[in-house]
């Protein structure tokens, strides 16, 4: 015999679901996780999170058009990296390269994970040539399908992804020199058509990115831009023709290319490298639809540089470290952002190098979202899931079990990412 329910605990039911249609007739969102959640951040006790605001930055004018406002809808970033771009296995194949280098395969939940933070952008860098075969270049479908799926989860989640050609620099595939040029645009146009035809029915949730630090690797100058050089006077040269190929390739790819937007770099995708005379900005089809991409580990010594022991970002006493980063982004500012033209910097951080500097890189997180917020530009953390040893230890979500191992790093850079919205 089915036993009916007390009376009371029907009444309940029938006001909570009440309440549920009058919300959707009022049209409210949908609740906003808490701390408390599974997802949720929750902020150490012994941690401050700085938050900025017109008060104590400097807000500049942005100007209104439809490709800022795209910039501004992507909000945060985050970098899934050490995944699709791990490269030079010699004991893994196909699909287990994804493993290869972070030790984890990304689950939906992962994605899930993100966007329930407040994330909105996910950069996937992706490596190709260790999954290409004949002299088309042609990409093994379990690849591109694998990749495509996790795109498809992004996507799902209501977010934006990246995807690029990553760790194909080489003398093989794709190096900017006069050299290796007819080599370089043969393999660029192999790999955008393809994986812009795979992309194709992707809307504008799909960016593009066309090189990942483009450079003369091995050389005197591979992380050094030195206009007056020869070398380097021509590798610019080389990416500049490099970038208009991909524009060109992506364009008459069909479906959804011919409008969405696309990011390219300058040499080494360094501040300098974009914001230099050498730099020319590929012509397109499309209005307005072109975006800088900038990768900035700065300040270098204190952010990316394993052999310096620096690891101090105090708000008060490193008035240095903070000048550096708004002179490098006031020139991104200046000849980008003030002219309508997007500027993502998505790879940035700054790498654990003690047990007790955590405050440290929450005060950087904090102080570069806000910096860049307030200048229109739109940032992603490199994240390569290392959280051990004396290397590159970016990492902020363990991938495994789905846990924030430095949620207070989130929250300094969700808590800043929006600060010239208005």
């Amino acid at each position: 015999m089915k036993r009916r329910p007390p009376i009371f605990l029907t009444v309940i039911v029938f006001v909570l679901a009440c309440c549920t249609v009058i919300g959707a007739v009022l049209g409210e969102a949908a609740p906003v996780l808490d701390e408390n959640t599974e997802y949720g951040l929750i902020q150490s006790e012994n941690i401050v999170i700085p938050v900025f605001s017109e008060e104590n930055m400097e807000m500049f004018e942005i100007p209104d058009n439809e490709a800022l406002q795209f910039a501004k809808e992507l909000k945060a970033g985050w970098n899934l990296g050490n995944t699709f771009d791990a490269q030079d296995s010699r004991t893994a194949a196909g699909r287990d390269y994804e493993t290869y280098w972070c030790g984890a395969k990304t689950t939906r939940e992962l994605i899930h994970a993100i966007k329930s933070a407040g994330f909105n952008l996910i950069r996937m860098p992706v490596s190709w040539h260790n999954h290409v075969s004949g002299e088309d270049y042609r990409i093994d479908e379990a690849w591109i399908n694998r990749v495509r799926e996790v795109a498809q989860w992004i996507v799902d989640e209501d977010m934006y992804f990246i995807i690029n050609i990553h760790h194909d620099n080489s003398l093989e595939y794709l190096y900017p020199d006069s050299k290796h040029y007819a080599q370089s645009e043969k393999y660029i146009t192999a790999i955008w058509s393809q994986v812009a035809d795979a992309f194709a029915d992707f809307d504008e949730h799909c960016i593009m990115e066309s090189m990942n630090e483009p450079r003369l690797v091995g050389s005197n100058f591979e992380w050094w831009l030195n206009q007056n050089a020869r070398e380097c006077q021509d590798a610019a040269d080389c990416i500049n023709r490099l970038n208009q190929t991909f524009v060109d390739t992506v364009r008459a790819a069909g479906g959804n290319n011919a409008t969405r937007y696309l990011l390219v770099p300058g040499y080494c995708a360094s501040p300098d490298g974009a914001t230099s005379y050498l730099f020319k900005m590929p012509q397109d089809t499309a209005d307005n639809r072109i975006m800088i991409e900038v990768h900035a580990y700065t300040p270098y010594n204190y952010a990316l540089n394993t052999n310096n022991p620096d690891h101090s970002f105090d708000l008060e006493k490193d008035q240095d470290k903070k000048s550096e980063i708004d002179q490098f982004m006031n020139k991104l500012y200046d000849k980008y952002i003030a002219k309508g033209i997007p500027v993502i910097i998505d790879e940035y951080g700054a790498l654990q190098k003690t047990k007790d500097d955590l405050q440290g890189r929450v005060n950087f997180a904090a102080y570069y979202v806000a910096s860049a917020s307030t200048r229109g530009i739109t940032c992603c953390w490199w994240d390569n899931h290392n959280f051990t040893g004396n290397g590159e230890k970016f990492g902020i979500i363990d991938r495994r079990n789905i846990e924030w191992k430095t949620p207070d790093i989130a929250l300094a850079i969700l808590k800043n990412c929006l600060l010239n919205c208005e």
